[in-house]
């Protein structure tokens, strides 16, 4: 077995293949400007049994670049927008009505209360674990063209919410050459450093959200720029009185006499095609009683695509990780910690024959949670396997030191394996063939289908993914009662079969047990969906109906029952066909009441041809016990 994998590992490294890169493009282009133009698109190896996709961006990212304009070939043919334009009255404003707040009244809760018909997806929340009336709420947010996110809060339990709509990185200039160690603070913010672009950033996308044990809460995206290579990784608190009503913001360099200023907050920032940041990931210390309380913790995917004859080609995306002991004030310097297990992890230097070959660096997102002795968890998903099927990993991780004294380590151990993941059906989104839900044809990347979780009390831990192992989607789930280092056998959690399920969102309630509570999407399939065509599903099969639903079990015994949440809704089209976000949310309050959150096309915009679409993508929450606690 040892020398068929070596052998598959030499032949990758000989014969590796961007079998999607274009040949035309050019080392003055940024990174965003190839993805955008459709010269760098995901890149692909031969291995056993075919070809294998590689890690590529964020779906929120990919779309934030083709709202902004800036594609101008690969893209794919968008559907016809027929049908007549709604009444006023049927796009759910009324007269009294303050930032729409009668769309979809009853039923569901809209979360964004912009009265445009630009798109809201790929949903968190957050929750004070010292007061369950008090959440925060983030999501992709198109209001501006680029996806810049944006914040609601609400201090009723979810019954109301208010919007920030000032994105905390704006006033940011990227200048990573300011962010070296100094006297003040010696951790050193960049991963390759050099020269700023001194520009604001274009966009931002990945929002996700923590809280501490005092009611602070932090929030975090990743901020990127089209013109250049310039990426900032970064965390804004809120504190514990403002009850997620603000965010800090993430300062300009301006004033460099001042020890910290420029730097707070940052995690790292660079600008080269070594360093592109992707998919950032925080979590926060929320235990009285640990000895880490309060520390703050970031994990993100790191892109290098400086390999190949012109140095502007994939060579891996490892996982890298952060910590912050003062909250969220100072960051520590930025570890590669995906790590290396030749065990299970194959190709590390496929594409870099410098790179150790047991490296697990071919990865897409992560997802961290913290256990109560202080531990922190870290899963992801990584394409360093001999076949075509990417594997979800697992890090335990034992965080130590003070940030503002740079001593700060996540100490990580060595990688272990949660489960195979077999990947489904593509569509082609002007890329080549990528995974998708057929019916309502949108991105729905390998890369961010893991989402974990942990019991407060006794720090087990649960991961669940969708994948297509019984020939459609189903959603899994994974325990590990030993911080991470082993894991049990994966349990399908829907009972129902005939529909797709996918976007898994996981949350544990403590109250008798382990309540564990699981909120995700189902589509109706498509005729032949198990054999697609060789180029992957087109626009013509995007017919079906959706909806979201909550479940909920007892730990490991499985399937768990479900009440569906929302009503049914079409597929997104016109310019917000192929995205409903990369993942919804979900967290459970100390009154052991679930708060799931996530993305739908219920409401019709009332002028199709201007606002280029006959469907809105609304952000909506529900408050509900668990199923089957």
């Amino acid at each position: 077995m040892k020398r068929r994998l070596l052998a598959v590992a030499v032949v990758a490294a000989i014969g590796a293949t961007l079998l999607a890169q274009a040949p035309t493009s050019t080392a003055t282009s940024s990174v965003s400007e190839r993805v955008a133009d459709g010269t760098l698109r995901p890149a692909r190896l031969k291995v056993d049994g075919g070809t294998k996709r590689l890690p590529f961006f964020s779906g929120g990212r990919l779309e934030s670049l083709a709202l902004g304009g800036t594609a101008t070939s690969g893209a794919r043919t968008q559907p016809s927008l027929t049908g007549k334009p709604a009444a006023l009255a049927g796009a759910g404003i009324a007269v009294r009505s303050l930032g729409c707040a009668e769309r979809n009244r009853g039923r569901n809760i809209r979360v964004n209360q912009d009265c445009t018909y630009r798109r809201q997806a790929e949903t968190d929340i957050a929750v004070d674990p010292n007061n369950p009336k008090t959440l925060v709420a983030g999501m992709n947010d198109s209001l501006v063209g680029f996806n810049r996110t944006s914040m609601d809060f609400s201090v009723d339990g979810g019954e109301h919410w208010g919007a920030i709509s000032t994105a905390p990185f704006g006033y940011r200039l990227n200048a990573p050459d300011q962010l070296e160690p100094t006297s003040a603070d010696p951790n050193r913010h960049t991963i390759k450093g050099g020269a700023g672009t001194q520009h604001s950033y274009d966009a931002c996308s990945d929002p996700y959200l923590a809280a501490d044990s005092r009611g602070r809460f932090f929030y975090s995206c990743v901020g990127f720029d089209v013109a250049s290579n310039a990426g900032l990784a970064f965390v804004v608190p809120s504190p514990a009185g403002a009850k997620g009503s603000y965010f800090d913001q993430v300062p300009a360099p301006f004033d460099l006499s001042a020890p910290y200023s420029g730097r707070e907050h940052i995690i790292a920032e660079d600008n080269s095609a070594g360093a592109i940041y992707d998919a950032p990931k925080v979590a926060a210390d929320a235990y009285v009683n640990s000895r880490n309380r309060d520390n703050v913790y970031f994990t993100w995917t790191v892109f290098d695509v400086t390999c190949g004859a012109k140095h502007d080609e994939y060579c891996e995306s490892p996982i890298w990780g952060s910590m912050s002991t003062d909250h969220g004030f100072t960051w520590s310097t930025p570890e590669k910690i995906s790590g290396v297990n030749g065990s299970i992890c194959t190709l590390g230097n496929a594409l870099n024959p410098k790179l150790n070959p047991g490296s697990c660096n071919l990865d897409g997102h992560s997802d961290i949670q913290v256990r109560p002795n202080g531990d922190l968890a870290v899963t992801f998903i990584s394409q360093n396997t001999p076949g075509t099927d990417p594997q979800i990993l697992a890090l335990s991780c034992r965080p130590r030191g003070s940030s503002p004294e740079g001593s700060a380590r996540l100490n990580c151990q060595q990688p272990t394996k949660v489960a195979d993941y077999v990947t489904g059906p593509g569509c082609d989104f002007g890329g080549g063939a990528e995974q998708c839900i057929p019916g309502v044809n949108i991105r729905a990347p390998f890369e961010t289908a893991q989402r974990l979780a942990v019991n407060e009390r006794t720090g087990d831990l649960y991961d669940t993914w969708y994948d297509y192992r019984r020939g459609e989607f189903d959603v899994f789930v994974s325990k590990s009662t030993d911080g991470g280092r082993s894991w049990r056998a994966p349990r399908k959690v829907n009972p129902d079969r005939g529909t797709d399920h996918y976007f898994s969102a996981i949350d544990v309630g403590e109250r008798r047990g382990a309540n564990v509570a699981i909120s995700y999407y189902r589509t109706d399939r498509v005729k032949n969906e198990n054999n697609p065509p060789p180029g992957g599903f087109g626009t013509d099969v995007a017919t079906k109906m959706s909806d979201y639903v909550l479940s909920g079990g007892r730990g490991r015994h499985t399937p768990y029952s479900f009440t569906v949440l929302s009503p049914r809704f079409p597929p997104p089209d016109g310019l917000q066909a192929g995205f409903n976000g990369d993942y919804s949310g979900i967290v459970v309050d100390a009154k052991q009441m679930a708060h799931p959150i996530w993305s739908d096309t219920r409401n019709r915009i009332p002028n199709p041809q201007f606002n280029k679409g006959t469907v809105d993508e609304d952000v909506f929450t529900v408050t509900r016990p668990i199923p089957g606690s």
